[in-house]
């Protein structure tokens, strides 16, 4: 296998990356520098034709894109230590969270950093920065259901750390470095953030 995979501050690779160090899975790696566009040349798009990282090319020579879909692999791979659940309450709530993460956090928060934030004004894309604004709100509202639910319990999803809080990490994080961090107020979410970065999987 090799993962091609982008440094940080990209979010999804990064994704993999806890991922795989929580499993302890050494995946040999290829760094594709999106600063350097080098995810849209066409040694890269012969690989993935959305021209976005990160990428696993499996040993059969076949390629799987989008991060959950590559942990989910891996998790098939190495099943010990489930990070999908292991029950099927702890599977569905995983799911849900993986899925609130994605469409109510991330989504905005991608909309605020396409059409506001000064690194992407070089794409070749049509901006609307009002309306990447309007989303800063969104995501307040955003982070304030993901602190309400860790005053619930201790992790995301409920007792057991799981891949919904690698997905919220990687979220949080990504948002802070474009300029749209959770406010000081959510104790339960910046409780949580502490006990996440500290965890070694939040270096990789």
């Amino acid at each position: 296998m090799i993962f091609y995979d982008s440094p940080n501050p990209a979010p999804n690779p990064r994704r993999v990356r806890i991922f795989a160090a929580e499993k302890g899975i050494d995946l040999p790696s290829e760094t594709i520098s999106i600063v350097a566009g080098e995810q849209k040349t066409p040694a890269y798009l012969a690989i993935n034709p959305r021209g976005q990282t990160p990428a696993l090319r499996l040993d059969d020579g076949s390629v799987l894109t989008e991060s959950v879909a590559i942990c989910r692999y891996l998790e098939a791979l190495y099943p010990d230590a489930p990070l999908f659940g292991a029950t099927p309450a702890e599977i569905g709530a995983i799911e849900m969270w993986i899925r609130r993460v994605e469409l109510v956090l991330m989504e905005p928060i991608s909309k605020i950093w396409l059409h506001t934030h000064p690194f992407t004004a070089r794409l070749p894309i049509q901006r609307f920065p009002d309306y990447g604004e309007a989303n800063r709100p969104r995501a307040m509202d955003a982070f304030a259901m993901c602190d309400a639910a860790l005053g619930q319990s201790p992790w995301l999803a409920g007792e057991a750390f799981s891949v919904a809080d690698i997905l919220l990490l990687t979220a949080v994080d990504f948002a802070a470095f474009i300029g749209v961090p959770f406010p000081d107020d959510l104790g339960h979410l910046r409780s949580w953030r502490q006990r996440m970065s500290a965890r070694p999987s939040a270096t990789a």
